[in-house]
């Protein structure tokens, strides 16, 4: 390349004067490509630096940063060096498209043992009644019941994961049990009702009676029915919990819905009902994918979701038979799309924002669709007839590295499940395949490493710093969203995406593919928004 004439427009610097300004370093190739190691291109007091191919007459490779040329000049092979260009982040924005790779340390991967200082408070906009309350990960350093107990590992959760997917898939499809072949064991999925609970991932504290006792419970798209343990309740009966339980004789706000109810009426439809108590009162049950239950009384009381913010007349069951492993959580709850759930109590509308990483706190908000700010992108909602608890869109394409990929809109014809309680993507066959090969080009410098339960994970032993390319998912109506680099594409150094099933199934968008978004159902409306960089 003639370094005499600046690419893409740059200003050429002298040596020795400092730039004092953002700039971008750009490269005839990847680092990688000419054998030069990639911390070249970094300079310490800029460790993270965001990267992008732009084909001019050959592939340009940029890196912004903070740097001085006399830096430049110290750290530069001459073979580098003469390669080498500078040009101003206006030119970037203006001349090159987006950055699409984006150099991360490879500690980002590792995860954090404190909780860092939350800056989401418990809120109440009067103006249009939205509450907001913080969000946290179930085995995060800002769990409210977080303690030096064993968590679950990479393997389990996984496995966690795809138990739960393939209920839904079954649940979906009103099929027959079905027995998956893992690479260890088989997994029994039965059809019962509910999805996978220990799945479940965040969570958030409430207070159920009066006086309010505070509970932790766990949010879930995938699911209608709340519900918390109740006393009396023995140690057979019920699963040790971190909070007191919930004794509803000693709540006076507490009521018993009764049998000849229409809201009774309405869970037995829906399938929750559990027949009727010789007193009378509606009884609901809960059979979970991964054999938890839990039996009981279907209940109203007051719901205090933060300071002076109560919901009168919360429906929920409140369980004196539950048959589960121990947890870390009190309850359930159940945000699906049936009108057993708190959203469909609360307005029809809600949000959260999972954070990126587990040691920050996110949020939810309910009745978050009557005043939307700016910054949302939005796609139609769309239901299935068969389980319309579930919330699905359609996803039309997908981007790696700033191209889009080569995929026939019928490979999405399943549609996509939005779930907060699945981990990882799924995606049907044909558009996994692409994607796969795609990310694997993209980071072919990196070893990959035998197959697991996830098929695409690469070894870093002995990298600082890891290029990784942006995915972009692409939704109908024109919804885009780039997924966070690296903690919204990767976990534990895997690609966070597997294959769902074939192309007539529905795929499901994971929890790690969301963190940082604020996702906005707005059931009135009839669609799904996301908002970018929201926590």
């Amino acid at each position: 390349m003639d370094t005499s004439e600046p690419v893409l427009g740059s200003t050429q610097f002298q040596s020795g004067e400092d730039l004092g300004e953002e700039v971008v370093l750009c490269m005839a190739s990847r680092p990688q490509d000419i054998g030069v190691p990639m911390e070249v291109a970094l300079v310490p007091a800029a460790p993270t630096a965001i990267c992008a191919y732009k084909v001019v007459s050959t592939h340009q490779f940029c890196c912004t940063g903070h740097w001085t040329m006399a830096t430049l000049l110290s750290m530069a092979s001459p073979l580098l060096f003469l390669m080498l260009c500078l040009c101003s982040r206006y030119s970037m924005a203006h001349g090159v498209n987006e950055p699409s790779f984006v150099v991360v340390s490879t500690s980002s991967f590792e995860p954090e043992a404190e909780c860092s200082i939350s800056t989401i408070q418990e809120n109440l906009d009067t103006s249009n009644a939205t509450v907001t309350v913080p969000l946290v990960h179930l085995h995060g350093p800002c769990a409210p019941s977080h303690s030096t107990e064993q968590k679950p590992s990479f393997t389990e959760i996984l496995r966690r994961n795809r138990a739960r997917v393939e209920y839904f898939r079954s649940k979906v499809s009103r099929s027959t049990p079905m027995r998956l072949q893992d690479d260890d064991e088989k997994v029994s999925v039965p059809t019962h009702l509910g999805s996978y609970v220990n799945s479940f991932e965040y969570v958030v504290t409430v207070g159920i009676g009066t006086p309010a006792v505070p509970q932790v419970v766990v949010v879930d798209t995938g699911s209608d029915l709340s519900w918390v343990q109740c006393a009396p309740c023995s140690s057979s009966q019920c699963s040790p919990q971190k909070d007191p339980l919930f004794n509803p004789t000693r709540s006076s706000s507490y009521s018993s819905i009764p049998c000849s109810s229409g809201e009774c009426k309405q869970l037995a439809a829906d399938d929750y009902g559990g027949g009727c108590s010789n007193g009378g009162k509606c009884g609901f049950a809960i059979e979970y994918a991964d054999g938890t239950s839990t039996t009981g009384v279907y209940s109203t009381e007051t719901l205090t979701l933060a300071r002076g913010v109560v919901v009168k007349g919360f429906h929920f069951g409140c369980g004196h038979d539950k048959r589960a492993v121990p947890g870390k959580y009190d309850g359930l709850l159940g945000l699906g799309h049936l009108p057993e759930s708190l959203a469909m109590k609360y307005g029809g509308a809600f949000s959260y924002c999972l954070p990126a990483l587990n040691s920050r706190p996110g949020f939810l908000s309910l009745g978050a669709g009557r005043n939307i700010p700016s910054g949302f992108q939005f796609t139609p909602m769309g239901s299935i007839p068969t389980d319309p608890t579930f919330y699905m869109v359609t996803l039309i394409g997908i981007a790696v590295g700033g191209k889009r990929l080569n995929i026939q809109p019928q490979a999405f014809r399943g549609g996509m499940i939005v779930d907060s309680g699945s981990v990882v993507t799924g995606l049907q066959s044909t558009a996994y395949q692409a994607l796969r090969s795609a990310f694997r080009n993209a980071m072919g410098q990196y070893p990959l490493l035998p197959h697991g339960r996830l098929d695409t994970c690469f070894n870093f032993a002995g990298q600082k710093n890891v290029i990784v390319p942006k995915v972009s998912l692409i939704f109908s109506g024109g919804a885009t969203i780039d997924l966070n680099v690296p903690n919204g594409i990767m976990l534990d150094g895997c690609l966070a995406f597997a294959m769902s099933g074939p192309d007539d199934n529905p795929g499901f968008l994971g929890n790690v593919n969301q963190r940082t978004y604020e996702v906005l159902f707005d059931t009135s409306h009839r669609k799904v928004g996301f908002r970018a960089n929201a926590c």
